[in-house]
C-alpha cells in the first residue's frame, strides 16, 4: 500500500426534512449574506427553494438567488454569480441540486475570493488561495461534489469543460435527504449511479499495491448502488434505496475508496469531460459509452485486477486471469445496458468524425 492522507471535514445531516435545518447550519458558519444557487425550475416548483429560503429568514439571514445553471455547468453562469456576489457582498454560498450546481457554486467562490479571470484555475495557468465557504443541499445523487475537492465548469468558448481540484472549496456541510430525489426521470438516476461507480472504478483499477479494506469497501459500494439502480427503475420512491445510492455518492468521491493507492486511472473520466464538453452529453451516460473501449485496452497491463473485479463484483468462477477479466467487462456493460445506458458513442447518439476524435484526444492530454 502506498502512504496517504485523508481529509473530509464536510459536516453531513442526512435524512427526511434536513433542508429545513439549512438556516441553522448557515448561522452556524458566522453567515450574513447567501447566495441561494440552483438550477431548473423544479427546485422552484417543488417548493425547495421555498423551504430553504424560509429556513434561512427564520434564522434572520440576508439572501439572493441565482438559478439556470445546467448540466455541464457553463463559465458565463459563475461569472454572473461572481457579479452577484461582489454587489451584494456575499460571503456564503448555498448550492441548492447536484453536481452541476455545487461545482458552480465551488467555481463562484473561487472567482470572489481571488483576483483575476476565474477560468485560469480551471485552465492550470495558476491556483486559487482562497474560496468563499460553500454549503450544499443535495437533490441529486451523482458527482459526489458535495464532499470531494472537484469542480467541473465548461467554458463555452472552445467547448472546453475543465477541472480544478483544492481542499479550499470542500463543503462546510451537506445536507441529504433521500426524498428530495424522488421525481428524478429515470434516466437521471441511472446516469448518476454510473457517475457514483465510475469514481470507485477509476480508484479501483490502479497499477499499485491495495489495501484489502479499500477494496472491500470499493466492490461494496459498486455492487450496493447496481442493487440499488435496479430497484429505483421499478420503485422510483423507494426511500431505502435512494438513502443508500445517496450516501454511496458521497463516499465515492470523497478519496474513501482510494486510500492506500496510486491515485488509480482517470482516463474514461478525462475522456468524457471533452465529449460533455463538445456534445453536452450528460456526464453518466458518457462514462458508460466509453469505459468497456478502455477497459479492453487496457486490461492486459493487470489482468489480475480486472479478473478480482469480475470475480467479486459478478461472480464470475472462471480461474484463468484473462479470460475472467474479458468476462467481468462484458458483465459489466450488460448491467449498464440493463439499466438503459449506452456503451458506445453511437448508443449516446454520437457519429464523431475522425477530425473530431482526434480534436478530444488533444484536449484529453491537456491534464
Amino acid at each position: 500500500m502506498n502512504n496517504f492522507n485523508y481529509y473530509a471535514p464536510t459536516k453531513v445531516v442526512f435524512g427526511k426534512d434536513t433542508e429545513k435545518e439549512t438556516g441553522r447550519l448557515v448561522k452556524e458558519q458566522g453567515a450574513s449574506s447567501v447566495l441561494v444557487h440552483f438550477g431548473g425550475k423544479s427546485a422552484i416548483a417543488s417548493g425547495l427553494i421555498d423551504r430553504v429560503c424560509q429556513s434561512l429568514k427564520e434564522e434572520g439571514i440576508a439572501y439572493e438567488t441565482l438559478g439556470g445553471v445546467v448540466p455541464n455547468p457553463r463559465l458565463s453562469k459563475v461569472r454572473e454569480g461572481i457579479a452577484l456576489c461582489r454587489e451584494k457582498k456575499i460571503d456564503f454560498i448555498l448550492a441548492v441540486g447536484g453536481g452541476s450546481v455545487i461545482d458552480s457554486a465551488k467555481a463562484i467562490g473561487y472567482g470572489v475570493a481571488n483576483e483575476g479571470d476565474v477560468w485560469d484555475f480551471y485552465a492550470k495557468k495558476r491556483m486559487p488561495t482562497a474560496c468563499l465557504p460553500i454549503g450544499a443541499v443535495l437533490t441529486i445523487a451523482a458527482a459526489g461534489s458535495e464532499m470531494s475537492n472537484s469542480s467541473v465548469i465548461t467554458n463555452e468558448d472552445g467547448g472546453l469543460k475543465r477541472g480544478c481540484n483544492t481542499d479550499l472549496c470542500r463543503c462546510r456541510f451537506a445536507v441529504m435527504n433521500p426524498e428530495l430525489t424522488y421525481t428524478l426521470p429515470d434516466y437521471q438516476t441511472q446516469c448518476g449511479c454510473t457517475d457514483i461507480m465510475m469514481h470507485t472504478m477509476e480508484r479501483y483499477f490502479n497499477m499499485s499495491e491495495n489495501m484489502e479494506l479499500t477494496d472491500g469497501i470499493s466492490e461494496a459500494l459498486i455492487k450496493t448502488v447496481m442493487k440499488h439502480s435496479k430497484i429505483l427503475k421499478e420503485h422510483p420512491d423507494c426511500y431505502e434505496s435512494r438513502a443508500e445510492v445517496m450516501w454511496a455518492s458521497s463516499l465515492s468521491h470523497n478519496d474513501l475508496t482510494g486510500c492506500g493507492t496510486d491515485g488509480g486511472d482517470w482516463a474514461c473520466h478525462q475522456l468524457e469531460h471533452e465529449i460533455g464538453g463538445m456534445f453536452d452529453v450528460a456526464h453518466g451516460a458518457g462514462l458508460a459509452a466509453v469505459w468497456g473501449s478502455w477497459a479492453r485496452y487496457v486490461y492486459k497491463a493487470r489482468p489480475e485486477r480486472f479478473a478480482k473485479f469480475a470475480r467479486n463484483i459478478f461472480n464470475i468462477q472462471e480461474t484463468d486471469d484473462e479470460k475472467a477479466a474479458v468476462a467481468g467487462i462484458e458483465a459489466m456493460e450488460n448491467y449498464y445496458q440493463s439499466v438503459g445506458m449506452p456503451t458506445s458513442l453511437c448508443e449516446l447518439g454520437i457519429h464523431a468524425t475522425e477530425e473530431q476524435i482526434k480534436e478530444m484526444a488533444d484536449k484529453c492530454s491537456f491534464y
